[in-house]
């Protein structure tokens, strides 16, 4: 039992004895209380005497300094810093216990707002029509039993009545990303004035500091001037900007991909199609209106779509192989043998279900294009059309046997009866033409006495000549 509630009683006017039966003290114990003097309190900063000094009070300069280049910056990152670097021999909670202290003060030596403020975000609405929210959504392995390794799962919801698109895909590449654009558009009937993205790729083209204009994809700038819509790209790490899309991803794994099974794409698309007049039947918690009477206004106040669709394809470099097939996505697409050589540069352009082939020039006939193929689902794919290897040795001459073929006349006739006079005849050599000439040529050409017959063949001595 707390002592002071002794003191706050005999001051409320109770005697020491009713204290003590309340209590269920000796009367003794609660009048020995009451006489002593009330203890005083001591300042938790100034450390008592004899007592060692915190070990954080000799690294608060450079905590503080930390906090002062960066006053985000978490206590496990402090307190690693402080160890690695350092050789801090304090626990965590040290730091932890100083970072409270410190991180209001310097807050507002830096003239910040107050740290209540942090991790909130302001709340805002818009009209019908105005603004969607775009997002992706990693289904995982959802189909790997059937082959297909990874799902994802595109997301668009009108930002007024919270309407919301998706569909699932095996790939989140450029042409895949506008395609699925393309459907959420049909699926809305018209292309809402603003679309709210974060910083991918297949929308920016590079990213910048903070305050700095976001440099956008040159196809997203191509397809946004289409579709007559505006790009608005979030802040790095501001998800709450597009938290009516972030939490639709949330609602389609719980409400139509949780507890089932699927075998394909198109089943995962028709279970989502299925469970859109459901969602759209129910009454939002956030505008109090039934989704499906608030979309009505919400796709009236929309654009509308454009006489033709803008076909975004990603397009690459790849080289011919000598079996005329080409590598795109670890799949092999043919290409017609006779309008390629090996190793020769071809134009790949990607679309969401098909990949075409050109050439980098126009051939004869005025033509790039080479072949057209459906975009290969699974890694490791041959999409070959059969009409590309004509005129191609297919071994269909090719023949083995087991006995000895007769030879034909000819053959017998040119073997002759196989001497080796014969033999030595019909070799190339003996097809040379020699010309036939006397002795006395060779030796009139070297000027060399000719032997005469019969004649002496002793030598002539030059002494008995003269």
């Amino acid at each position: 039992m707390e002592l002071r509630r002794l003191r706050a009683m005999h001051e409320a006017g109770m005697s020491i004895s009713a204290i003590a039966r309340e209590t269920g003290m000796n009367w003794r114990t609660v009048k020995k209380y009451l006489q002593a003097p009330p203890a005083v309190a001591t300042s938790r900063g100034s450390p008592r005497k004899g007592c060692i000094p915190q070990t954080v009070t000799e690294y608060a300069p450079l905590i503080d300094a930390w906090l002062r280049s960066d006053i985000t910056l978490r206590g496990t990152v402090i307190h690693e810093r402080l160890v690695d670097q350092y050789g801090f021999p304090g626990h965590y909670q040290r730091v932890k216990l100083y970072l409270q202290e410190a991180r209001p003060r310097i807050a507002t030596e830096l003239g910040l707002g107050p740290a209540d403020m942090q991790g909130l975000h302001r709340r805002f609405e818009v009209f019908p029509g105005a603004q969607a929210q775009v997002d992706w959504g990693d289904e995982g392995g959802i189909l790997a039993h059937f082959g297909i390794p990874k799902v994802y799962s595109f997301h668009m919801v009108l930002s007024y009545s919270r309407d919301p698109f998706c569909c699932f895909t095996t790939s989140m590449d450029l042409s895949t990303f506008w395609d699925c654009h393309r459907r959420a558009f049909s699926h809305f009937g018209g292309v809402p004035k603003t679309i709210v993205y974060d910083r991918t790729k297949t929308v920016v083209r590079q990213h910048v500091a903070p305050g700095r204009a976001v440099p956008l994809h040159p196809e997203a700038i191509a397809f946004a001037g289409h579709y007559d819509f505006d790009v608005d790209v979030l802040a790095a790490y501001r998800p709450t900007g597009k938290g009516r899309v972030e939490h639709q991803v949330t609602i389609v794994r719980e409400h139509v991909l949780a507890g089932r099974s699927f075998s394909s794409i198109l089943e995962l698309d028709a279970a989502f199609a299925t469970w859109v007049p459901i969602r759209r039947a129910r009454v939002h918690r956030t505008h109090g209106e039934v989704i499906g009477i608030r979309a009505r206004r919400d796709h009236a106040a929309l654009r509308p779509l454009p006489r033709q669709p803008y076909v975004v394809a990603d397009r690459h470099l790849r080289f011919v192989g000598k079996d005329c097939l080409i590598a795109f996505e670890a799949s092999l697409y043919s290409v017609p043998a006779r309008r390629v050589r090996p190793r020769q540069l071809v134009e790949v352009r990607a679309g969401a279900d098909s990949v075409s082939l050109h050439l980098l020039a126009a051939d004869t006939s005025g033509s790039t294009l080479l072949a057209v193929h459906p975009r290969a689902k699974i890694r490791g794919s041959w999409v070959v059309d059969e009409a590309h290897w004509d005129g191609l040795p297919d071994g269909h001459t090719r023949a083995v046997t087991t006995t000895v073929p007769e030879p034909t006349a000819t053959q017998a006739a040119a073997a002759g009866s196989g001497t080796l006079t014969d033999w030595l005849a019909r070799i190339p050599a003996a097809q040379v033409t020699v010309s036939r000439r006397p002795l006395t040529v060779y030796e009139s050409l070297a000027s060399v006495t000719p032997i005469v017959p019969g004649a002496s063949k002793e030598p002539v001595n030059s002494k008995d000549t003269a």
